[in-house]
Parts: C-alpha cells; structure tokens; sequence
C-alpha cells in the first residue's frame, strides 16, 4: 500500500535512500564498538569494557530507530551485512594493539563521521525533501552522536 503522509513517492524514495546509508553506518559502529568491548585490553580494562557496552548499547537502540523509521516512511530496511558494507562510508581497521586509547580514537572518528553526514542531511531533509520528520530525527541522532563522541574524546584527555 502507498505512503500517503504529505511527502512525494519520489522524495520518500531519496530520503529512505540516505537514511539506508545511516543505517549501515550505526550497524558497523556499533559492530565496531562490540569489537572494542570483546578485545580492548590494558591497565584500564575493566572500566572500558564497562564503557564500550554503554556505548554498543545505546548504538543498538539506534539502529532500531533508523530502521523503523525507513520502515515508517513505506520502505524496507536493508539487513544484510553485505548491503551495510556497500552503503557505508566507514572502514574497518586491522589493530595491532587492542589498546584502549586506539580503539578511542577510531571510534571516535567513526562518530565525528556521522555527526558531519547527520548534520549535512539536516536541512537537506527539511528543505529539498519537505519531511520536517526526518529532519527532526536525525537532529536527534546527531545529538546522540555528539554525546558519545564528547564521551570518547574525553578519555584522551
């Protein structure tokens, strides 16, 4: 059945397309953050560990609610992990050390990443797609992301 909610089929399609590629990002961040709370290892062990599943956690609601809202938009979420690994613009890194303050840093990029892309949708969403809904939501992710963000990069001080 067709989405009727004041927003083109067309329009639909290109916002669910971009939402497509938040949604491969949240699944390899949060895939990336699973890795650093399964391997960190160091003096700090413990309390990382503790932090990253915060972090993976909180990673976990977000991927939920950008599927759901693709799904509330008319269209289907992809799931596959190849469909992530071709739609995201994050990479994975080969570790040398599982030392915290590496996998700091790379999820800390990680994050910087998608408050950039976030934040160049915003308006984008709003402006040339006319769905004020989408905009408010990933206005939400963004926040999300700079708090976490704020959080990792506060361990490098």
């Amino acid at each position: 059945m067709e989405t009727k909610i004041g927003i083109s089929a067309e329009n639909l399609q290109a916002v669910t397309q971009i939402l497509a590629k938040i949604l491969a990002d949240e699944f390899v961040l949060y895939t990336k953050t699973r890795n650093a709370h399964w391997n960190v290892e160091g003096k700090d062990f413990y309390s990382v560990h503790k932090f990253f599943e915060d972090q993976y956690e909180a990673l976990d609601e977000i991927i939920d609610d950008v599927a759901e809202r693709i799904r509330s938009l008319g269209h289907y979420a992809p799931a596959t992990l190849k469909n992530y690994l071709q739609l995201t613009h994050l990479t994975e890194q080969a570790r040398e050390k599982n030392d915290s303050e590496g996998f700091i840093r790379e999820l800390l990029q990680d994050h910087q990443s998608i408050i950039i892309y976030l934040r160049e949708n915003i308006n984008r969403f709003a402006n040339d797609y006319h769905d004020l809904g989408t905009s408010d939501f990933i206005t939400g992710l963004m926040e999300s992301h700079e708090k976490m963000a704020w959080m990792l990069r506060s361990h490098l001080k």
